[in-house]
């Protein structure tokens, strides 16, 4: 993880925290930590959706940290399942950077018809998500994909289109 990167994802994440809005994440580690926890930090409530069914599991199993939610809420599903529930509990869903499982979620989030953010400049799933719509979107969904390099700019375009 770049410096770079970490001092994007932690501005997204202060401003995120000026938003009257409850983050949720997976409760999970790199870049997404550093976002829920910068946010949490700075006042946000944060919700962890895990894979485990329990603390236990979570912390042993998956090697997940605890530090950074409010609160967490065990599925039990696995990493994939997770996905599906952290997905569909957001009304805007955010990419920044984003490998396999950042994938996964952005086409769960993309059939579901989300909002859906990315935060141009962090590379992965963030940075290739026009290509993906593009080349792999064959069904029209209601989602609506927003890029932008600036977090203040890419989250009030996302809250502006959650409002319309």
């Amino acid at each position: 993880m770049g410096n770079t990167l970490v001092a994007k994802a932690e501005r997204l994440a202060q401003v995120i925290a000026k938003q009257d809005v409850v983050l949720f994440t997976g409760a999970t580690t790199g870049i997404v930590y550093v976002v829920g926890k910068t946010a949490h930090d700075a006042g946000s409530f944060h919700i962890g959706i895990s894979p485990a069914s329990n603390e236990h599991e979570h912390v042993e199993h998956y090697k997940l940290p605890v530090d950074a939610c409010d609160s967490i809420v065990y599925t039990g599903f696995g990493l994939k399942g997770r996905n599906v529930v952290l997905v569909r509990s957001c009304d805007i869903v955010l990419f920044v950077a984003g490998a396999m499982g950042s994938l996964n979620e952005f086409t769960i989030a993309h059939d579901e018809g989300k909002i859906i953010g990315c935060l141009a400049g962090t590379g992965g799933v963030a940075d290739e998500s026009e290509f993906l719509v593009q080349k792999f979107g064959k069904r029209s969904t209601a989602a609506r994909v927003f890029h932008n390099e600036d977090p203040e700019a890419l989250i009030g375009d996302c809250l502006k289109s959650l409002k319309s």
